[in-house]
């Protein structure tokens, strides 16, 4: 039975996006393949607002987050850690040995400017990773004020995980300083999962050849030579399909206007936040709570499995918590092409299936 997805990815993909998939193949060395490739490079750097070259990669996030740190890290990482995927970007530089420690929130709080000041006036970090929006958490972390932390500091590089936000809000990545802003394809972009994009600045490239081993399909900077070289080639088979279906998806979402998309989700954010303040509580305070989904504490105490259950009768999908969060919270997604009145109409059937 298929479900109405509200689940922090994948999301619903509209038919004629899926449609896009299924234009015939190229050949990925052709020129028609280098003009797809240029294309979505150009919309994306509105998208991002900057003038640093994009990469696609036929991954999910993850290999574009472990492809900068281990491209990008000379010295020692700093992983700022806001729950699962903070703590993701931490197990992926232990796994390819780099030098890394993490510097974790307590559950519902935020990455603060404070704690990234403390740890780079040591000099002992030489790159940073954050997480910009924690789908288990619900957290969308101060970006702009830890940006203005990092340009004290302009010799670390800054990586950005994107992977839940971009789209759905406003990242100026030229504005912010990030040297690689890492997103993919199955949250707020609203396409199956399966390509990842980031954007990668000169100063990252730069500490990226000072790097002896940086691994081989994600090597930033020969993927970056590549798409130099080649006008827009890539070093290992793309994923075409995808990439038909993020152009044309690029398309739509230049229509709609950008700022009118973040708007849109910050109206469902607003709407789902005093709901969980009305019935539940909310994990997050609203000053660092996500624009996407919205991780609420089960302050009733139900059961987040049964409710699911009974959601999938009628069509419907949210996500219980997270690892330690299980059962303790659920979450509501809105990001992608969701409509406030969807997001009004999986708030009154929860209300209805448990009578609140």
């Amino acid at each position: 039975m298929y479900k109405r997805l509200f689940i922090p990815g994948p999301v619903d993909v509209p038919k004629d996006v899926l449609d896009k998939m299924a234009t015939p193949m190229i050949g990925h060395r052709t020129k028609d393949a280098s003009i797809l490739q240029r294309s979505i490079s150009e919309k994306m750097m509105k998208l991002m607002k900057t003038k640093n070259q994009i990469l696609l990669s036929t991954s999910s996030g993850s290999g574009l987050m472990e492809g900068a740190l281990r491209s990008c890290t000379r010295k020692r990482a700093a992983v700022f850690a806001v729950g699962a995927f903070g703590d993701r970007w931490y197990k992926m530089a232990v796994a390819n040995g780099i030098p890394a420690d993490k510097i974790s929130s307590d559950l519902g709080e935020p990455t603060t400017p404070k704690m990234v000041e403390e740890a780079l006036a040591t000099g002992k970090y030489d790159l940073v990773t954050i997480t910009h929006n924690e789908t288990s958490t619900g957290i969308m972390n101060p970006v702009k004020e830890i940006a203005e932390v990092m340009k004290k500091y302009p010799d670390v590089i800054f990586c950005l995980d994107a992977v839940s936000s971009l789209g759905g809000t406003e990242i100026n990545v030229d504005e912010l300083g990030v040297d690689i802003c890492i997103a993919s394809t199955q949250k707020c972009l609203g396409l199956p999962p399966g390509l990842a994009i980031c954007s990668i600045s000169q100063k990252a490239l730069d500490a990226a050849k000072q790097v002896e081993n940086r691994g081989l399909y994600f090597d930033l900077v020969e993927i970056y030579e590549c798409i130099q070289k080649k006008d827009h080639q890539y070093p290992s088979t793309p994923s075409l399909s995808h990439m038909y279906a993020l152009d044309y998806q690029l398309d739509k979402m230049i229509e709609e206007g950008f700022e009118n998309r973040f708007n849109r989700h910050l109206e469902m954010a607003k709407i789902v936040r005093d709901w969980a303040k009305e019935k539940f509580e909310m994990l997050a305070e609203d000053k660092y709570a996500s624009n996407t989904l919205t991780t609420i504490k089960n302050s009733r105490g139900i059961s987040v499995a049964d409710l699911n259950k009974e959601l999938g009768k009628k069509g419907y999908a949210i996500s219980n918590g997270y690892g330690k969060l299980k059962e303790k919270t659920f979450r509501i997604a809105h990001m992608a092409e969701t409509t406030v009145e969807e997001i009004k109409e999986i708030l009154r059937v929860i209300e209805e299936i448990l009578d609140i």
